[in-house]
């Protein structure tokens, strides 16, 4: 791995997904200084969600970026890029070294203290193709990410670190759902980047 930053890659044993997580994949003074460069650089976003037939604030920021022309959709939100920035990039190029991808997109969620929230959800929208890799980055606060397989009684929960890769391929988002539930914490904020292709 050409990677600038040494790695150690934890995976697993389950079934109809393949996970790789990789703890300290930027080491905490870079980690430190992407976090606040995120935090106050991008052009954060609230957009409204209908759940239920209920239109609800979504519980937490987001921002997307990639290649021109790809706008991407999910929960009837249809998001228009933000040009790569040189900020992006570099996560990016040290995300695409692990992974021998070329992301064409990237969704940025920042969850301001524990009441921001991701519901179940699998990343499986009709333009990110069959078997999807999502490479999730993860800064600021730890916070938990739920795993159920959609039919089997198979349940993982994985703590995202700061500085932290997790990496979803093969088959994963057909068969699992993840989430990130709310706390009853109190915790300072966590900002993610899901690296995606869209086909």
């Amino acid at each position: 791995m050409n990677s600038l930053f040494p790695e150690e890659k934890i995976t697993f044993n389950l079934t109809d997904a393949e996970i790789e997580y990789y703890p300290d994949f930027f080491p905490l003074a870079k980690a430190n200084e992407l976090f606040l460069k995120l935090q106050n650089e991008i052009p954060w976003q609230q957009d409204n969600i209908t759940v239920f037939g209920k239109m609800h604030a979504q519980p937490r920021l987001t921002a997307l970026f990639g290649n021109e022309g790809k706008p991407y959709g999910y929960s009837n939100i249809v998001m228009q890029p933000h040009a790569w920035s040189p900020l992006i990039v570099f996560i990016k190029d040290e995300v695409e070294k692990i992974c021998n991808e070329n992301f064409t997109t990237v969704l940025l969620n920042l969850y301001r203290d524990g009441k921001d929230s991701n519901g179940w959800h699998a990343d499986n929208e009709k333009e990110l193709g069959r078997n999807p890799i999502i490479a999730s980055v993860s800064f600021g606060t730890e916070r938990v990410f739920q795993l159920k397989h959609n039919t089997l009684e198979l349940k993982q929960n994985i703590v995202l670190q700061h500085g932290s890769l997790l990496i979803m391929r093969g088959t994963t988002q057909h068969f699992w759902k993840h989430q990130i539930p709310k706390t009853k914490k109190e915790i300072e904020p966590r900002i993610n980047l899901t690296f995606r292709i869209i086909k």
